[in-house]
């Protein structure tokens, strides 16, 4: 599906990948509807699509709060006519190890990260079903295929995204409804800034494998190219892709190489 002229609702995107998602995608000729928390980030990234010729429409969202995803579905098909792609990105990390962390951080992360993509989901797909076409990408972690230290919960949560939304893909294709799997490895954002810590509260230190790792409009072409090939997963990142294909034919020398890696 090439992507232009289409209406594209993007959680997420008042930084790091969903904002350049929202540049990346409005450049190509596309209305994107920005979702997050943080109002006046919003409007940031909006002023700055439209003053480069785009087309964006902030709605802010809490993807903890599912009774009031049907009125912001309401409100994007009264004002656009449909919904023809869900970017959901919207999420949050962790840097905290599991023999730290209470049970509430955990769920937390579940709440955020699987139930609220999860939710969001099934109130779009009947507009998708109706309108007989859509996509869907979830955009999940490297740690989604691999487990990695201080991230459990993380990993966990982005695990349960790739069950669900791989299964997804294979129920909903026979209905022209596309789903896709972006797993990130180490790209340009303040996502280790905002992981929470075993109090639950911002790890507020960037990464150095995030501080080094690939730009985020680099990451954002890459999953717009992946997205109009229908691609079932979109890896992105540079040398930390390789983690996957050793874990899954060399079990034993991953576990070594990680042991390794500083976690922070």
């Amino acid at each position: 599906m090439r992507l232009k002229d289409k209406v594209v609702w993007i959680t997420g995107a008042s930084s790091g990948i969903g904002e350049a998602l929202a540049k990346e995608i409005a450049k190509r000729g596309n209305t994107v509807i920005l979702s997050a928390r943080r109002e006046d980030e919003l409007n940031r990234v909006a002023q700055e699509i439209t003053q480069g010729g785009g087309k964006a429409d902030v709605l802010t969202l809490d993807l903890t709060k599912a009774e009031e995803f049907p009125a912001k579905i309401e409100h994007i098909i009264s004002k656009h006519k449909s919904i023809d792609v869900l970017v959901n990105n919207g999420g949050i990390s962790q840097r905290s190890f599991a023999r730290d962390t209470p049970i509430d951080v955990d769920r937390k992360m579940f709440e955020i990260n699987f139930f609220g993509a999860v939710a969001l989901t099934k109130q779009v797909l009947p507009v998708m079903h109706k309108q007989s076409y859509g996509q869907i990408v979830a955009v999940s972690s490297i740690v989604g295929f691999i487990g990695f230290s201080m991230r459990t919960a993380y990993s966990a949560s982005k695990h349960a995204m790739k069950g669900f939304f791989e299964s997804l893909r294979i129920e909903e294709a026979p209905l022209g409804i596309q789903v896709n799997m972006v797993y990130p490895g180490s790209i340009q954002t303040n996502i280790s800034k905002f992981a929470v810590n075993e109090k639950g509260e911002a790890h507020d230190k960037q990464d150095r494998r995030q501080a080094g790792g690939m730009p985020a409009d680099q990451c954002a072409r890459i999953i717009v190219r992946g997205m109009e090939r229908n691609k079932a997963d979109i890896l992105v990142g540079r040398r930390e892709l390789l983690l996957v294909y050793i874990r899954r034919y060399f079990p034993g020398l991953f576990y070594r190489l990680v042991a390794r890696i500083k976690p922070t």
